[in-house]
């Protein structure tokens, strides 16, 4: 029988509100990976964002690396990571599930002020304002559904495990006690 082996790059990607980060964090925890967090890189204090070569520069320095869980990827790197990924994995929620979580949490963080990445807090005038992540929801919703869907079709790429609901993606992190494997290129279930 062939040896199985273990996904060491594994990218959690999803529309905003999803849960992509705490995805992440177990999926890390359960198979000893290193956790990035996308926003602990692409955030200043202030809600300054890192100019976009500057996070191409260091999210190529993460994906060089051979073991890594990573929170997401924005679309200015994601052919960065994307090449180095073994699994993606891909949370395909429908939208009115994502945007209540969203909305739940963006109010819970401007009213208790618990620093997000990097000592940035959300605000109320935050939620209402041009940059709002509720507002980012509704114009980035289509576009990532779309694209977990066409890399969950794809003959090429790295293997895609697309959950549409959150209690399938707790199922197969409950399962994965030692993390998710490959045997003879196949990844298992």
């Amino acid at each position: 029988m062939p040896s199985a082996t273990r996904p060491r790059r594994i990218l959690v990607y999803g529309v905003t509100g999803s849960g992509k980060t705490v995805a992440a964090q177990r999926i890390a925890a359960r198979n000893g990976l290193p956790l990035v967090l996308a926003d602990e890189l692409t955030w200043q204090p202030g809600w300054v964002p890192v100019p976009e070569q500057e996070q191409r520069e260091l999210f190529a320095t993460v994906a060089a690396e051979d073991r890594w869980v990573l929170d997401s990827a924005y679309g200015a790197w994601l052919d960065v990571v994307l090449p180095r990924a073994e699994l993606i994995v891909a949370l395909d929620y429908p939208r009115w599930f994502s945007l209540q979580r969203l909305t739940r949490r963006t109010l819970i963080r401007s009213i208790d002020k618990k620093p997000i990445c990097n000592g940035n807090t959300e605000s109320l005038r935050g939620i209402f304002g041009e940059d709002s992540i509720i507002r980012w929801h509704f114009r980035s919703f289509a576009r990532k559904r779309q694209r977990m869907r066409q890399w969950a079709a794809a003959d090429d790429g790295p293997p895609v495990l697309l959950f549409s609901r959150p209690k399938d993606l707790e199922r197969w992190i409950s399962r994965s006690r030692r993390g998710p494997r490959f045997v003879a290129g196949v990844l298992l279930r």
